[in-house]
C-alpha cells in the first residue's frame, strides 16, 4: 500500500473494500483511521478522564480533552470550551460567518475543510461508505451510521422533557427547541424564524421561486422534495396509505388521519371564541376568520373577497362563465350528463334544483312502485309530464315547447318574466 506525501491520506485504489472496514462495521476512506479503529477494539489499558469517564488512546489526547472541561479554550460568544486553540478557531467561524473553503467548481464555501472534502464528492460522485445491509452508498461516514440506524431500530438520543427517542444528535437538538421556543434561523427577507436549517432553506424557495425537484413524467417542478414524491403517486396511482375500518386508501398520512376521524368521531380542533370544534386544523382556520372577519382571497377582476379558496374559486366562475356541472340522471346513474336535456350549471346548488324537476314531487318512490306496477318515473324538465320509459320522455322533450314549469327561464328570469324556482 502507498501513501501519500500527507500522513492522513491514502492512494484508496491500492486496498479493496474489505480492506476499509472495521470488525465493528465502520468502514473508512484511509488505511491510517481504520488501523487507529481496529486499535481501539484491541487496547486494553485505556486513558480515562476523571470527569467524564471517556477513555483515549493517548496522554496526548486526553490532555487536549481536560481542556474542555478547564475552560482554556473558550468562546467568549456562547462559552463553549474547545480542546486546543485549533478547535476554537475553528468554532469561531460559527459566529463570524467566515468560510475560508472554497469549491473551484461551483464556488460554494465551508467553514472547514473537512466540509470542503466532502462536498467534492458530490461533483466526482464517489461515494466511499456502503451500508453493509442493503447496499446503499453515502458520500461520509455519518451519514452511513446515521443511516444503518434505520436498519438496526437504534434511537440513542432521548428528550430529557418528554422522553421522545431518536436516531441522530441533529434531530434531538431541533426537537429541544420545541419545548424551549427557540428559533435561530432567520430569513433575511421577511425575518419569518425556524427552529432549523433545512425549514430556512426550503422557505427561501418561496421568495426565490426556485424549484429545484422536476416530476420526470409531466416535467412539474417543486421546491420540497416530499412534494415531489406526493406527486408522482398521481402518475402512479399508488394509495400506501389504508384505513383499517373501512378499507379506503390514500397518497398521503395526513389525508389518512383525517379520514379516520370520520369513523372516530373526533374533533381535536376547538375554537377559542366559541367553543365550536372540528376535525381538521383547516376547517378550524376557515371558522376563526368568521370571528375576525378576515377575508384573506380576493378576485382579480372585481376584488370581491372571501374567507377560504373554495368560495374564491366558485365566485371566479362568473367571470369565466365556466359551467364545470353537469346534470346527472340519478335513476340510472350516469355520471355528469343529463340524459334528457344536457343542461350545464356553474353552481352545484342550481344542479340539484335542475335534478329535481326530472324527479318529480319528493314522495316514496319506492312505496309508489310496489302499488302501481307501471309506475312513471321520467319527469318532462318542460311541462311537468311523466312518461314510463326514458326514450319516451327524450323524444317528447325535443318537440315539448310547453314551458310551465319555467325551466327555459330558471336561470334567466328577465328573459321571460318567470319567477325560478326555490
Amino acid at each position: 500500500m502507498k501513501l501519500e506525501a500527507r500522513g492522513d491520506h491514502t492512494d484508496t485504489a491500492e486496498y479493496s473494500d474489505n480492506d476499509r472496514q472495521c470488525m465493528c462495521d465502520k468502514r473508512f476512506t484511509t488505511k491510517k483511521h481504520l488501523s487507529r479503529r481496529r486499535t481501539l477494539h484491541a487496547r486494553e489499558n485505556w486513558y480515562s478522564c476523571s470527569e467524564c469517564k471517556r477513555r483515549f488512546l493517548s496522554r496526548d489526547a486526553l490532555r487536549c480533552h481536560r481542556n474542555t472541561h478547564t475552560g482554556v479554550y473558550k468562546c467568549t460568544e456562547c462559552g463553549r470550551c474547545c480542546s486546543s486553540s485549533a478547535d476554537l478557531r475553528k468554532h469561531r467561524r460559527s459566529h463570524s460567518k467566515e468560510k475560508p473553503f472554497e469549491c473551484t467548481v461551483c464556488g460554494k464555501r465551508f467553514a472547514r475543510s473537512g466540509n470542503l472534502v466532502e462536498h467534492n464528492r458530490i461533483h466526482g460522485g464517489e461515494k466511499p461508505f456502503e451500508c453493509t445491509v442493503c447496499c446503499k452508498r453515502f458520500t461520509n461516514s455519518g451519514n452511513l451510521v446515521k443511516h444503518s440506524r434505520v436498519h438496526s431500530g437504534e434511537k440513542p438520543f432521548e428528550c430529557t422533557d418528554c422522553g421522545k427517542q431518536f436516531s441522530s444528535s441533529g434531530y434531538l437538538v431541533s426537537h429541544y427547541r420545541i419545548h424551549s421556543g427557540e428559533k435561530p434561523f432567520e430569513c433575511t427577507v421577511c425575518c419569518k424564524r425556524f427552529t432549523n436549517s433545512g425549514n430556512l432553506v426550503r422557505h427561501n424557495r418561496v421568495h426565490s421561486g426556485e424549484k429545484p425537484f422536476e416530476c420526470t413524467v409531466c416535467g412539474k417542478r417543486f421546491t420540497d422534495s416530499g412534494h415531489l414524491v406526493k406527486h408522482s403517486r398521481v402518475h402512479s396511482g399508488e394509495k400506501p396509505f389504508e384505513c383499517t375500518a373501512c378499507g379506503k386508501r390514500f397518497t398521503q398520512s395526513g389525508h389518512l388521519v383525517k379520514h379516520s376521524r370520520v369513523h372516530s368521531g373526533e374533533k381535536p380542533f376547538e375554537c377559542t371564541d366559541c367553543g365550536k370544534q372540528f376535525s381538521s386544523s383547516g376547517f378550524l382556520v376557515s371558522h376563526y376568520r368568521i370571528h375576525s372577519g378576515e377575508k384573506p382571497f380576493e378576485c382579480t377582476v372585481c376584488c370581491k373577497r372571501f374567507t377560504n379558496s373554495g368560495n374564491l374559486v366558485r365566485h371566479n366562475t362568473v367571470h369565466s362563465g365556466e359551467k364545470p356541472f353537469e346534470c346527472t340522471s340519478h335513476n340510472e346513474g350516469t355520471s355528469f350528463t343529463c340524459d334528457i336535456c344536457k343542461k350545464k350549471f356553474s353552481r352545484k346548488v342550481n344542479l340539484k334544483k335542475h335534478v329535481l324537476l326530472h324527479e318529480g314531487p319528493a314522495t316514496s318512490l319506492k312505496a309508489r312502485q310496489n302499488v302501481h306496477s307501471d309506475f312513471k318515473q321520467f319527469c318532462c324538465g318542460k311541462c311537468g309530464r311523466y312518461f314510463k320509459f326514458k326514450n319516451g320522455v327524450i323524444r317528447h322533450f325535443d318537440r315539448c315547447s310547453d314551458d310551465r314549469l319555467g325551466i327555459i327561464s330558471l336561470f334567466n328570469p328577465h328573459i321571460s318574466g318567470h319567477a325560478p324556482l326555490c
